[in-house]
Parts: C-alpha cells; sequence; structure tokens
C-alpha cells in the first residue's frame, strides 16, 4: 500500500478584514487554510486543489485517489466554510488566490482547480478574472478583482459540478410560496408536491412552474435592495448596520427530483441528497435557507451574481474537463454538457460521465477509481 503523507497548509494574507466578524470562522491570524496529500517523501510536480465556497474539503473523498496518481492533492477550505449565510463570492476568489500562490511557493510547478459540487461557480470565475481581470464592484459588495492580482491556474476540471448556486437555487426554489412570511400557504397552482400536479409533468406545467421559479428570486432580490437601500437611507436604521439576515423556506423543489423524465440520467427519482423532497424543501439547513441581503443579492440572485460558470467560461483558453457521474441527484448530464458546450474558447475541452456514479461515489470505489483516471490522464495528455 502507497504511504501518504499528510499535511495542514497555512497560507498568510492580509486580505480579510471584516468578515472575520461576518463569517463565524476565526479568521484573525489571517490565514487561508488547506490539506495536503502526497506519496510521503515526494514533492509532486502539479498540484490540483479542489475548492468550494463552503464545504470543508480538509478531508475530502478524492484525496487520497489522487495523491497515489502522482498528484498533490489539496483540499481547501475558504473563510467561509460551513457558513454562507454571509458569503461573497469574490472573497471566495481572493482566498483561492491566497492558496494558489503558496503552492507554486513551495515548488509545485503546475497547479489545477476543480470545482467539485458547488465549486464550479468559483473555479471558471477565478481563471476568468485572473487571465483578464474585469469585476470591480460585485453586486453586494466585495473586493475590486481588477487590483486582486490573482495567478491563473493551469488548467481548471469540473468534478460532479453544477454550473452555479444561483441557478441551482433558482431551479430548487418553490413557486407555490407565494408570500415569504408564510411558507406553509401554497398556490396548489404551482405546487408540485400536490396530487393535481401529479409526475410526469406537462410541457406548460414545467413552462409555467420554471417561470415562476425565476420570478420569485427576483421578488426576493428586490427585496433585498429595498431593505440595503433603507438601511443607507433610514433616519431609523440603527446607524452602522448595512445588512441583515433572512430566510427563505421551500428552497428544494426541482421538478427534477420527481420527474425523471425531465433532464433523464440515472439518477433515483423522488430523493434528494437531504433526503425526502417535501421535507428537504424545509429543512433548516437547506441550500440558500439562510442569507443577509448582500449576499443573496451576490451567490442566489439569478440577474446579480457574477458567479456563474456559464458567464466565464466562454473567454477561457485554458483547457477544461468535466467529469460527471450519471446517477448524481443533484447534478445532471444536461448540466455537465452546458459547461462543456459553454468553453467554446478553451484550448482543450473534454467531457466523461462516469456511468453510473453518484454525487459523492459512496460505496462506489470503482467508479470513484474511474473519475480519477480520468483526471490523471487527461492532465498527462
Amino acid at each position: 500500500m502507497t504511504k501518504l503523507e499528510r499535511n495542514l497548509l497555512g497560507a498568510r494574507t492580509e486580505a480579510h478584514v471584516k468578515v472575520e466578524v461576518y463569517s463565524g470562522v476565526a479568521r484573525l491570524a489571517r490565514t487561508v487554510w488547506a490539506s495536503e496529500v502526497k506519496v510521503a517523501g515526494t514533492q509532486p510536480s502539479t498540484a490540483l486543489m479542489i475548492c468550494h465556497p463552503t464545504a470543508n474539503f480538509l478531508g475530502h473523498y478524492a484525496l487520497n485517489g489522487l495523491a497515489e496518481r502522482g498528484f498533490g492533492a489539496i483540499g481547501l477550505t475558504t473563510r467561509y466554510v460551513g457558513n454562507d449565510s454571509t458569503l461573497i463570492m469574490e472573497n471566495c476568489l481572493l482566498d483561492m488566490g491566497t492558496m494558489v500562490e503558496h503552492l507554486y511557493s513551495i515548488g509545485y510547478e503546475r497547479v489545477v482547480l476543480i470545482g467539485n459540487s458547488g465549486g464550479a461557480s468559483i473555479v471558471p470565475y477565478y481563471q476568468a478574472q485572473a487571465l483578464e481581470p474585469t469585476v470591480s464592484s460585485p453586486a453586494g459588495g466585495g473586493p475590486d478583482l481588477t487590483t486582486a492580482g490573482l495567478r491563473p491556474a493551469d488548467a481548471i476540471i469540473a468534478l460532479n459540478a453544477h454550473p452555479s448556486r444561483s441557478r441551482l437555487s433558482t431551479e430548487w426554489l418553490d413557486p407555490a410560496i407565494h408570500d415569504e412570511l408564510r411558507p406553509f400557504d401554497r398556490d396548489h397552482a404551482l405546487d408540485m408536491y400536490h396530487p393535481d400536479n401529479a409526475p410526469p409533468f406537462s410541457a406548460e406545467f414545467v413552462a409555467r412552474y420554471r417561470s415562476s421559479q425565476v420570478a420569485r428570486n427576483r421578488r426576493i432580490a428586490a427585496w433585498c435592495e429595498e431593505r440595503l437601500d433603507w438601511l443607507r437611507t433610514s433616519p431609523d436604521a440603527p446607524e452602522g448596520l448595512d445588512d441583515i439576515a433572512f430566510t427563505i423556506h421551500g428552497t428544494g423543489a426541482d421538478l427534477r427530483f420527481l420527474d425523471g423524465t425531465i433532464d433523464p440520467s440515472d439518477r433515483e427519482i423522488g430523493v434528494t441528497l437531504h433526503g425526502a423532497p417535501p421535507v428537504a424543501n424545509y429543512l433548516p439547513a437547506m441550500i440558500s435557507r439562510s442569507s443577509s441581503c448582500r449576499s443573496f443579492l451576490n451567490q442566489w440572485s439569478i440577474d446579480h451574481t457574477m458567479a456563474d460558470s456559464l458567464r466565464w467560461l466562454p473567454t477561457i483558453t485554458s483547457p477544461f474537463l468535466v467529469v460527471l457521474g450519471t446517477a448524481d441527484v443533484t447534478v445532471l448530464p444536461d448540466m455537465a454538457r452546458q459547461m462543456y458546450d459553454a468553453a467554446t474558447a478553451s484550448e482543450r475541452r473534454d467531457l466523461h460521465f462516469v456511468a453510473g456514479g453518484t454525487h459523492y461515489f459512496e460505496q462506489q470505489p470503482n467508479l470513484l477509481a474511474e473519475a480519477l483516471d480520468v483526471i490523471a490522464a487527461w492532465l498527462d495528455a
């Protein structure tokens, strides 16, 4: 058995400011953290850094396998690990940039970024802003990326990853909730869980449902803008307060959870990563459940966010690989194809489906090995 070496990497940064208070994570040390796994006693030439805006990837399931294939496997955590309620996507990019620079400084010759699950919201965004920075005033507030000096990676990969958090959360948003303060007062005409609207859903219902999801996302965004304007201008607003928190109910209502004819795949129908769909729809820790107004505009708003891979992939010339398990209940083959098709400027783009692979490849060691073999062979090529 290959002996692996594990290290905790700490990259010093001066970029953390008031997020130290807002993130709920101690960042007074001004350090970005990541785990490094490699074959003991070696210095690989290529680092593969697995990224996500909030997930704790220090123990990511792919680290050991990538290390055994001769890479430096890096599991990144951003300053928002475990808490996206006040997340600003551009701060995640700064954290990524700090670690990318650190990896080069400790001996790696190449760095490849892997956006896993929600990580595709930030990996193509990072690479685009490193190659040609353009974003100076992101929605909700955030750093000026035109002055950030982000260093480009050598290639980017999407592993079981959806195009963006804003797109996914909008496609999961429950349009049957028409009053944000009364989450169980439901419009049955737009209720995917009502017996009168049983799957397979009609084309007319799907079209009306999808447009209503977008409309609800926009209503929430407009409310956030109104609240922020009130905080800026009202004499009744507490002095110094520039953001407020709120709850979004009904964020687990994607028609594809119940209807396998929409974006067909090998996924199990009637389940989610968070349990039964009608329950997940209201779970306290579900996607986009708790947010501040600034964070909603920055990461969840379909119209305001800049963290959308489909926006940036057409501008990126770097090599790009998409790998997806076809039995993933969250990320579907159509999402992978969208990203692949968007990468029109890439000097090399490839798409590989792992037949039967689930989101985490749980109890699927052979399928995980297939996915990692694809990544290794692609990088070698």
